[in-house]
């Protein structure tokens, strides 16, 4: 059992400096710092996300049947709230919490920067997040490739017309076998694993890269493209082997959105995984009315391990899941 903290102090005060050069950028273009709750009443209802829940026994006026109540995976949904409240363009810099499995780039509880910009679509968000990595990191601003750019650049396959056998084939190729990988016919997950395991450390090595335009089936929180319906408008940020951000330009309609952790749901029940409690206030706001908008989430640790040239996020955060 280890008591001490995993931060040195020498990093520590870099990480100090690390977040008032955040805060320094979103003033200077105008982004107002907000805070909302960690603890809600709903929570996501993506396939592969898991929320902590906790029981609170005093709910009042609470259309939720149990009393539970969930960490946040992200402030997304209180923020939106605030931008149909009628709030301008805003960030967050806040705690996290994902029910996953720690290791070399993730910590169940983690600081997230989100933001989210008014009028803006994914494209015009993507060069403030490349601003905003220059301004930290001192880097060359990033290229962008689209996600089929990508596959076909890499792997000579058109992941917006292609089969699971495909897929499967390619896994292969690259030296990628299972018997799961032998039974799986979802393409989104087989192209999961090829972009994880065969992409992502061969883009972003000299300068950030944002992949945009990503499958429509893998963007539950994305407006659908209106030039090609195949795909929606969400992107992600790459940097040394590093996943940094995940940004859309955001779904601002009520009914499609409800419809689509709907489906989720469904998909939940067809992998034997709980049905999660769909937040309800977040569609109501959407429904009052969410402005046009791009939003974008940012791992902080992740991008302080590059600020700092750390091997570890371990070494980023006072203590780990492991010594809390």
């Amino acid at each position: 059992m280890s008591w001490q903290t995993n931060l040195s102090w020498e990093l520590a005060k870099q990480r100090s400096v690390f977040f008032q050069q955040i805060r320094n950028f979103f003033e200077k273009n105008g982004v107002i710092e907000v805070e909302t709750p960690i603890l809600s009443q709903g929570t996501v209802t993506d396939v592969h996300l898991d929320a902590f829940k906790s029981r609170y026994h005093f709910l009042q006026g609470s259309e939720i049947s149990d009393d539970h109540l969930y960490l946040q995976t992200s402030p997304e949904f209180a923020m939106k709230r605030l931008l149909a409240s009628g709030y301008g363009s805003i960030y967050q810099i806040c705690k996290a919490f994902r029910h996953e499995e720690a290791g070399r780039f993730h910590n169940p509880e983690f600081t997230m920067l989100e933001w989210y910009r008014i009028g803006y679509d994914h494209h015009q968000l993507m060069n403030e997040v490349s601003a905003l990595l220059t301004e930290i990191l001192g880097c060359e601003a990033a290229e962008k490739m689209s996600y089929q750019q990508a596959f076909e650049q890499i792997l000579a396959l058109d992941p917006l017309d292609v089969t699971a056998e495909q897929l499967k084939s390619c896994l292969s190729s690259e030296g990628i076998e299972g018997d799961w990988i032998s039974s799986e016919q979802d393409v989104d997950v087989l192209l999961q694993v090829l972009f994880s395991e065969c992409i992502e450390h061969r883009i972003g090595l000299e300068k950030p890269c944002l992949i945009y335009d990503y499958p429509s089936s893998q963007s539950a929180l994305a407006k659908i493209s209106q030039s090609d319906p195949r795909v929606a408008d969400r992107f992600e940020c790459y940097y040394k082997g590093v996943e940094l951000a995940n940004g859309f330009n955001e779904l601002t309609d009520a009914t499609e959105q409800l419809q689509r952790f709907e489906r989720d749901n469904q998909q939940r029940i067809a992998l034997g995984k709980k049905v999660q409690p769909i937040d309800n206030r977040f569609i109501e706001a959407l429904t009052y009315g969410l402005p046009q908008c791009a939003g974008v989430a940012l791992g902080i640790d992740r991008l302080f391990m590059l600020c700092s040239g750390a091997d570890h996020i371990a070494k980023t955060m006072t203590f780990t899941v492991n010594n809390a």
